[in-house]
């Protein structure tokens, strides 16, 4: 049976004056290859599949690239055109212009393959539970649209149809569909009138009109609704935007698991008190990792029965991100926290190295499970913008900077496509012997750029802030006694430093000496 080669990994990376698409890594002498030249946008975003690719060029100009051949495969022309959003499996197009009248249609779904406009309706604003409008399943085999008091679905293959049927929930303000198999869809209603929030699991089919979970609770004003591969358990974050308790200025979280079978509905059983930083689920979906409680934040790996199965310590943590191939996690605080990160083999139970990415805005593990890369970007952060790329055990593989940097994406792929780490490593091992024979005795600079980093550094340790005061009072001191600014002793503090050491030795020999006598 022949063996299917691996895809290779590739980037998006837009500037202010365009993208352009990497290839890579590895990359060919430690510096990205160029697949993709420079196209003018001022957006882009991949289909899930990561067979197409959707760039806004300007206010009325979409275009569809091909992902294969990085071809523009249909361009549409929408005039003032505020958003776009491509389907899962690249099959449709969505646009969202100015709002105008309840006559205006000013939503169009498109077909990307004939370029016709397939569904048109009314939207006032848009929001992040509202936008997109029309919401597809992975698989695109289930679609559907929140709208008010209801539900409403439609048939992914023939929108011609219209609405095939409607799921009735009273003041629903958020829903999700679960990801594959799109069985089942999740929607959220806030308290109202005394009555408490809740979120209840629908099948998505015609006939089942009622729930089979819910979860009610009061103090709850957002949710995000986190379903695991395999549709079988969600994960609700319940925010309140204050603490009755007093203790968090930033309002407080509760984490909710319900399962489809009905065997789990309650909360996680989480160790520490204090907000919940993120959460995240394995790619299988048989686990999830949270990151919990007041700072220094704690870390847990929990099974689909919310069993406890690893503690990844403590630290200032807010961020978790696990490796496509569940085989390891990144453990990281970002926003207002210093960078710190910490990688772990989730199968071996054990750390595998720990460093820091300071100021990162964007952070993901390459299709592959081989890489994490961080970057920093604007507007969130004007200077000081780039991309770092890690290897799985933290060590430093690259870094480049940029005058400014607005967006940097992985092309997503399936993580099947791809062989186990231990493969991988050995193959790209295998490319580097294969290089340096071909290019022969390279410059000493790129033979130090070229070998890995250790996993930790072994860089001095960084001295002490002193302000500015504390050096001026130092350099006085050094001069009325002998030393120098730096710590270190003069030639004539060095001496009396000896003459009084030889002076305390003289003391305590005859010292030794007197009472020996007596």
């Amino acid at each position: 049976m022949a063996t299917v080669e691996a895809p290779s990994l590739e980037i998006l990376v837009r500037e202010p004056d365009g993208f352009v698409i990497w290839k890579g890594p590895p990359f060919v002498n430690d510096q990205p290859s160029v697949k993709l030249n420079k196209v003018q946008c001022s957006s882009g975003k991949f289909s899930e599949d990561g067979l197409k690719l959707m760039v806004v060029k300007s206010d009325s100009q979409i275009s569809i690239y091909d992902c294969k051949s990085w071809r523009e495969i249909r361009s549409f022309h929408v005039p003032n055109v505020l958003a776009a959003s491509i389907s899962p499996c690249g099959s449709y197009l969505q646009t969202f212009q100015k709002f105008t009248s309840p006559q205006d249609k000013n939503v169009v779904l498109w077909r990307i393959e004939t370029g016709d406009s397939v569904h048109h309706l009314s939207q006032k604003n848009m929001t992040k539970s509202t936008w997109p409008s029309i919401r597809f399943s992975f698989d695109e085999a289930v679609a559907c649209r929140l709208a008010t008091n209801e539900v409403q679905f439609f048939d992914p293959g023939d929108f011609s149809k219209g609405i095939v049927h409607r799921l009735r929930v009273p003041g629903v303000a958020a829903v999700e569909l679960s990801k594959t198999p799109g069985a089942y869809v999740a929607a959220f209603v806030p308290e109202s009138k005394g009555m408490p929030a809740s979120v209840q699991i629908f099948a998505t089919g015609k006939d089942l009109q009622s729930p089979i979970a819910r979860r009610s609770f009061f103090r709850c004003s957002t949710v995000q609704l986190n379903w695991n591969s395999g549709s079988t358990g969600l994960l609700v974050l319940v925010q309140s935007d204050v603490d009755k308790t007093n203790q968090s200025y930033y309002g407080e979280s509760k984490l909710n698991y319900l399962t489809t079978d009905g065997t789990h509905e309650g909360l996680v059983p989480l160790r520490k008190e204090g907000p919940v930083h993120d959460v995240q689920w394995s790619y299988s979906g048989n686990e999830f990792a949270v990151v919990y409680g007041f700072m220094p934040a704690l870390a847990t790996v929990f099974d689909k029965k919310c069993n406890p199965l690893l503690e990844l310590g403590s630290g200032p943590y807010n961020t978790i991100r696990w490796n496509p191939k569940g085989k390891f996690l990144c453990l990281a605080g970002f926003g207002n926290l210093p960078g710190d990160m910490a990688f772990w083999d989730y199968v071996e139970k054990r750390q595998l190295g720990t460093t820091k990415a300071e100021c990162s805005v964007t952070s993901e593990w390459s299709p592959d499970g081989q890489y994490f890369m961080t970057a920093t970007t604007a507007p969130r952060l004007q200077v000081d913008n780039g991309i770092k790329i890690f290897r799985h055990n933290g060590s430093l593989y690259f870094k480049k900077l940029f005058d400014k940097l607005y967006q940097v994406d992985w092309k997503p792929e399936s993580p099947d496509k791809f062989g186990e780490i231990k493969e991988l490593v050995e193959s790209v091992e295998y490319l580097k012997i294969e290089g340096t024979k071909k290019q022969g005795q390279g410059s000493k600079s790129s033979q130090m750029i070229s070998k890995p980093a250790p996993a930790n550094p072994p860089g001095q340790k960084p001295a002490a802030y002193r302000p500015p005061h504390a050096k001026a009072a130092a350099a006085v001191q050094a001069q009325l006694f002998g030393g120098s600014p730096s710590g270190e002793l003069s030639k004539n503090a060095l001496k009396n430093k000896k003459k009084r050491e030889k002076q305390r030795e003289k003391k305590a020999a005859e010292a030794g000496g007197g009472a020996s006598d007596a």
